[in-house]
């Protein structure tokens, strides 16, 4: 009789991996990304506004596409920073980090531990008004060397940082 095979299982692929083991943002990101939306969709309504009144001859017109572009840019803005929130996960694991965003167009970016180089953490004064921070994560390489994951709960961000800080000591080791 052949004795079961004692080695371990291979590790499985990030995409076959179950749902449950990405992590989500904490609600109070969601603010961030909405308002990021909003602010970055309102300023091209606002640099748009003064177009319309030079080019549109009858004010009322002008005015109604105005109000009208001032408010459904925002509003789009908001839909999508909602999206983006709602559709952005993380994972760590034995291999590395893991970043999943998007939906319909998405992107999942891993990052094994042996290609970390070092670690920032970035608060600016909104994020740290709702205790979230960025994890930045440089990897070897010249282009599109870093990966950055904001909206991170900032015990996250620390314990994510510590985690990897800690993997590439014990790897120079």
């Amino acid at each position: 009789m052949n004795e079961p095979d004692s080695a371990a299982p291979p590790a499985e692929p990030a995409a076959t991996m179950p749902e449950s083991d990405w992590q989500p943002l904490p609600a109070r990101a969601r603010t961030l990304f909405v308002l990021s939306g909003v602010f970055g969709f309102l300023i091209p309504a606002l640099v748009a506004f003064i177009p319309i009144g030079l080019f549109v001859k009858p004010v009322g017109l002008a005015s109604a596409l105005a109000v009208l572009q001032l408010l459904v840019l925002p509003a789009f803005g908001a839909w999508l920073g909602r999206k983006q929130y709602r559709h952005t996960r993380w994972k760590l694991d034995g291999i590395g980090f893991s970043l999943r965003r998007g939906r319909l167009w998405q992107s999942e970016t891993c990052v094994p531990t042996s290609r970390v180089q070092h670690l920032d953490l970035k608060r600016g004064p909104l994020e740290r008004r709702f205790r979230l921070a960025t994890l930045v994560i440089h990897t070897a390489g010249t282009r599109d060397s870093a990966v950055s994951v904001s909206g991170l709960d900032d015990d996250d961000a620390e314990r994510l940082r510590d985690h990897l800080a800690r993997q590439l000591d014990d790897d120079a080791d």
